[in-house]
């Protein structure tokens, strides 16, 4: 399991509010993304995401995970919840993002678990 940092997700009321703040304060280019009304987010590092819809959401960390499967079985090994809803989307979306899962920590604390798309082969 590799644990780096890999996708970030910024959960706001408005989208388009948001994308115009980050991307004055950034300079962020925000193109449109995966979610219906929301933005990708391009930095140097570590790519990201803005959804709208979400009042009063605070920003998700997702950490990167080689199996998906087995992470999240792990997270609840260990005294963790994983949230039922999937957020990776459809087929398409999965095959051009990658997964992700929503958990919460033994202790309470939200984060994120991300499985990224599969490499083709060479």
């Amino acid at each position: 399991m590799n644990g780096a940092p890999s996708f970030f997700e910024l959960g706001v009321e408005d989208a388009d509010k948001a994308r115009s703040f980050y991307g004055d304060l950034f300079g962020w280019n925000l193109p449109p993304g995966p979610s219906e009304g929301g933005y990708r987010i391009n930095t140097p590092t570590i790519p990201g995401g803005v959804h709208g819809g979400d009042s009063g959401a605070s920003p998700y960390i997702f950490f990167q995970v080689d199996d998906m499967d087995w992470a999240l079985l792990r997270v609840q090994q260990l005294g963790g919840t994983v949230q039922e809803a999937d957020l990776g989307g459809d087929e398409e979306s999965v095959a051009k993002y990658g997964r992700f899962k929503l958990c919460v920590d033994n202790q309470g604390s939200p984060f994120g678990l991300h499985q990224p798309p599969a490499q083709p082969a060479s």
